[in-house]
């Protein structure tokens, strides 16, 4: 009976620490409308050592479809990439912040339409999430089996 009760709280207590340990990957789809002769901006948070990947198509627009686009990052630094259509763009964050991507239409008559995905990926220790976490879990069942082992041998 109290050998059933610890496997319970050990199985809990590997469980909450799994719980945790994990953030989920982000990824995100945003479709929006940027109108004739407005801004629009949208927030990243981002961590120290965050892989980013960002992609958007712009569509829309007699004139041609591209937007003037530039990214503020966290480290303050502020990158023009100019009037773009679509636009890939990756990087590892080195700041804990906010990334501010803004899409400019202040340049055209018409209304704008813009695809975003972008992708953020945790590192930790300079390893990916998914396989740190891995590593940890690995390393608790391996402490959790010596555990079991060592207490089913007779004193």
């Amino acid at each position: 009976m109290i050998r059933s009760k610890w496997l319970l709280l050990s199985f809990l207590a590997v469980v909450m620490s799994v719980l945790l340990f994990v953030q989920i990957v982000i990824a995100t789809t945003a479709n929006f409308k940027v109108s004739a002769g407005q801004e629009e901006s949208r927030t990243l948070s981002l961590s120290t050592d965050d892989r980013v990947l960002i992609e958007f198509t712009v569509l829309g627009g007699q004139d041609g479809s591209t937007l003037h686009f530039y990214a503020t990052y966290p480290n303050g630094t502020t990158k023009d990439f100019g009037f773009v259509g679509n636009h890939v763009q990756r990087f590892v964050c080195d700041k804990d912040g906010d990334c501010l991507l803004h899409f400019s239409n202040t340049e055209s008559s018409e209304d704008r339409f813009v695809s975003l995905d972008y992708e953020i990926e945790h590192y930790f220790f300079g390893l990916p999430q998914m396989f740190f976490l891995t590593i940890v879990i690995v390393c608790i069942c391996l402490a959790a089996v010596a555990v079991f082992i060592l207490m089913g041998r007779p004193h």
